[in-house]
């Protein structure tokens, strides 16, 4: 039984070749990246760290796949070895990235609240307003 268990999950080794590649092409960006690759996700800048450091043996989504690939604007080579590498780490999860819905950014312009933290209220209060919107439309 632990065999199996452990033939399931992901084998740390593997994880990190493709975050490695993440890493390589996140780094080549422009700072502010991971801010606005997490604001496109819909999480934290934290969890851009985590799931870009290959010290870390969490896997990143599927579903964040192509969000990644479009703001990190990934070349077609690095995106090409990133999907080698997540296919021999995740097998049976590849067949999702075909599959899963694409998003597309929208930018809205807001006025300034007048303090940070009443801005960032309004930013995730939109979030959230638009993440159970949409799934009141794919429900129809």
């Amino acid at each position: 039984m632990a065999d199996t268990a452990a033939d399931d999950a992901p084998e740390a080794g593997a994880v990190a070749v493709y975050k490695r590649i993440f890493k390589e092409v996140l780094e080549s960006r422009p700072s502010g990246m991971r801010l606005r690759l997490a604001h496109a996700m819909g999480k934290n800048r934290s969890f851009v760290s985590q799931i870009s450091n290959p010290a870390y043996p969490v896997p990143i989504p599927v579903q964040h796949l192509n969000t990644i690939f479009d703001v990190c604007h990934f070349p077609p080579q690095a995106k090409a070895a990133f999907l080698r590498a997540y296919a021999r780490a995740h097998p049976r999860r590849v067949g999702r990235l075909s599959e899963g819905s694409h998003e597309r950014a929208l930018t809205l312009h807001l006025p300034d609240l007048g303090s940070a933290k009443r801005n960032a209220e309004l930013d995730t209060l939109l979030q959230e307003f638009t993440r159970r919107l949409i799934g009141i439309m794919r429900e129809k």
